[in-house]
Order: C-alpha cells, then sequence, then structure tokens
C-alpha cells in the first residue's frame, strides 16, 4: 500500500462515532479491527525506513567519529511529516479499505 500518499489527517481530528462504528455496529470490535491495522501500517513503515536508511549508512569500528549523514536526516524527516498509523488506519476503516470478518458471527 503507498501510505505516502494517504490523504489520513496529520493533525488530531474528532471522528463521528456512528460513523467508526456503522460496518460493525460495535464501536470496541471497530477500535480493535483499526488497532490492528495500525500495527501493521507501522511495522511496513518501520520496516521500509530501515531498509532505506541502511542504503546510507557507514559502520566505523570507532565510537568516537559520528558521521551527520545529510541523506539518513532527509529520509528520517521525510517519515517524521508521514500521518501517523492510527491516522491512516481510520482512514482507511472510514473509506471501506479494511477487510474484516468476525468468526464467532460465522458459525451462528
Amino acid at each position: 500500500m503507498d501510505y505516502k500518499n494517504s490523504q489520513a489527517a496529520t493533525t488530531t481530528v474528532t471522528y463521528d462515532k456512528n460513523e467508526i462504528e456503522a460496518p460493525t455496529e460495535n464501536i470496541y470490535e471497530a477500535i480493535t479491527i483499526i488497532a490492528k491495522r495500525a500495527e501493521q501500517i507501522s511495522g511496513d513503515l518501520k520496516s521500509e525506513l530501515v531498509e532505506k536508511l541502511e542504503e546510507f549508512a557507514t559502520y566505523t569500528d570507532s565510537l568516537d567519529e559520528v558521521f551527520e549523514n545529510k541523506e539518513q536526516i532527509e529520509v528520517s524527516k521525510f517519515y517524521e511529516k508521514l500521518p501517523k498509523s492510527t491516522a491512516i488506519a481510520v482512514q482507511e476503516w472510514i473509506e471501506g479499505k479494511i477487510y474484516h470478518r468476525n468468526p464467532e458471527a460465522l458459525e451462528e
């Protein structure tokens, strides 16, 4: 998924509770689904960031030498400006992009 082009809010937003709980008819279930998706997004972004930072990494044996790598700083700043994983997950939930099912409901 392309999180860089997400339309999620970068600041705090108040959402309509009814809109959040509408797909499941249970606010707690909806929040649990959103939280699990936010964890997935956070993991994806973290692994992507680490991968990009590894490209610019310089390894030295001396702790005395500290290098400021401008490319690493720019990559880090870019990822810091992205919306938080929870905001992306909520946006996906509202747009209906998250697939969910309740196995207990299927047994009934």
